[in-house]
């Protein structure tokens, strides 16, 4: 699944193509997404002029003059920018046609993303009202972190990933901030200190902005929004590194499952 990395990419990608532009067609070619796209949203927003895109933890926020589209790319969904009217392909199935010639395309195959339009701030609609701080903001402070998580008995990984606590983190990069923290994934988040806590946060905000420097990590489905691929998968320490020697101490990686995801550690690094 696209992770923050990979979201944030697409929409530096996207935004040149988009901002100023205005919709001139629609084409949903299958309304069976996650939640099934609005019957009313073609008409609603041909003819409006985009405003802004912008990402929210894992969502993309297009600003439209009267309304606004929230779209989550799902486990498998990309966004690109194609010719107008260009021949769609079977996973192709939703089109924004722009006034400059090009437009806004959505493939998934696993039809697991989401597209909504919203009326008024795009932050109340249910998807987004009650998601927690951006990790590479001010609030993702060590204080706040360590103050919600006194007695909670969770792990520090399952944390990391609760989008209440802190938004767009995910599993690869919450494995990949771990080690680099030198905090083993089971630990239980209570017993974590403040002064832990704030090596966790910097860590943390690291790797999301190497993730983000290298175009983030290109796993199975996800690329840019021009097709290139991310390669900050190159720079993993631990994440699909089963039995590989760490590039710390040369212990062999070690693999766990934890919320039905796996973790990757090292078993040396990342002592309990």
């Amino acid at each position: 699944m696209p992770e923050l990395p990979e979201v944030e990419t697409t929409c530096r990608g996207l935004a040149p193509h988009l901002v100023g532009r205005r919709i001139v067609a629609v084409a949903v070619r299958d309304s069976r997404l996650r939640w099934p796209v609005a019957k009313d949203l073609a008409a609603a927003v041909t003819g409006q002029r985009i405003i802004d895109l912008r990402r929210r933890a894992k969502y993309l926020i297009i600003e439209l003059e009267r309304d606004a589209l929230i779209v989550h790319l799902g486990m498998s969904g990309a966004l690109g920018i194609v010719a107008a009217r260009s021949p769609a392909g079977k996973h192709d199935h939703f089109e924004l046609e722009l006034d400059a010639g090009h437009a806004l395309r959505l493939t998934d195959p696993r039809r697991f993303g989401s597209i909504h339009r919203v009326r008024g701030e795009p932050e109340a609609h249910r998807l987004l009202a009650r998601l927690g701080p951006e990790p590479l903001s001010a609030e993702f402070d060590p204080q706040r972190l360590h103050r919600i998580t006194r007695g909670r008995r969770a792990s520090i990984k399952e944390t990391l990933m609760n989008g209440r606590i802190v938004v767009g983190v995910g599993n690869i990069y919450a494995s990949e901030a771990l080690f680099r923290a030198r905090i083993h994934p089971r630990t239980p988040a209570g017993r974590i200190s403040l002064t832990r806590y704030a090596l966790l946060v910097r860590c943390v905000q690291e790797t999301l902005r190497a993730a983000i420097e290298a175009g983030g990590s290109s796993l199975r489905d996800w690329h840019h929004a021009d097709g290139s691929l991310g390669c900050f998968q190159q720079s993993y320490f631990v994440y699909r590194r089963e039995a590989e020697a760490c590039r710390v101490c040369a212990a062999p990686i070690r693999s766990i499952r934890q919320a039905q995801r796996a973790t990757y550690y090292c078993p040396r690094c990342q002592q309990r």
